[in-house]
């Protein structure tokens, strides 16, 4: 079986549990945590992957990933039925295809302002509420400094960009004076 329907299925099984328990939220921040750590740390696929290591070491690993003796008991349950099912190879797709599916579920819509220098937190929340407001959910807000952009802005969500950088501004009188 394909590993992205597995997956599929283990997320959203574990989607329909957190909701009838009201835990859904923390357990997207735990899955969240998860597919994060996996990122940050390379060698955490290598190490849940190795038929060597113990299904209790595995255990304490990924209980770790996800937040540590804080994560929710249904984390600690799902994990447990990975690792005796034997698909803890998979355990990073699902954690993204929770977040996926959560999203959805909460309509909840990723988005990202990148600044040539750091914005007051007052002009962050102005834009995040436009997003909302035109998105008509909710939004969570990645603000990033990138000085390349030399002044501006340039603000990402779902499938829309909108670049008002000088950099981008500067290129364009560029191109159209060649």
């Amino acid at each position: 079986m394909d590993i992205g329907v597995i997956s599929v299925r283990y997320a959203r099984a574990l989607l329909k549990s957190a909701t009838e328990a009201k835990i859904e939220n923390a357990v997207y921040q735990q899955m969240q945590l998860l597919a994060k750590s996996y990122i940050e740390v390379p060698q955490l696929r290598h190490t849940i992957d190795n038929p060597m290591l113990s299904k209790e070491k595995k255990e304490q690993l990924l209980l770790t990933a996800c937040g540590g003796e804080q994560a929710a008991v249904l984390t600690k349950a799902f994990i447990a039925l990975v690792l005796k099912e034997d698909r803890e190879n998979m355990i990073q797709f699902m954690a993204n295809s929770y977040v996926t599916l959560y999203r959805k579920q909460k309509n909840v819509i990723r988005g990202k302002l990148t600044t040539a220098v750091a914005v007051a937190p007052e002009t962050e929340q102005k834009m995040r509420q436009m997003v909302e407001k035109r998105t008509q959910g909710t939004v969570e807000f990645e603000a990033e400094v990138n000085p390349d952009i030399v002044g501006g802005f340039i603000l990402e969500y779902d499938t829309y960009r909108m670049d008002a950088s000088v950099k981008t501004k500067l290129n364009t009188i560029l191109n159209t004076l060649k």
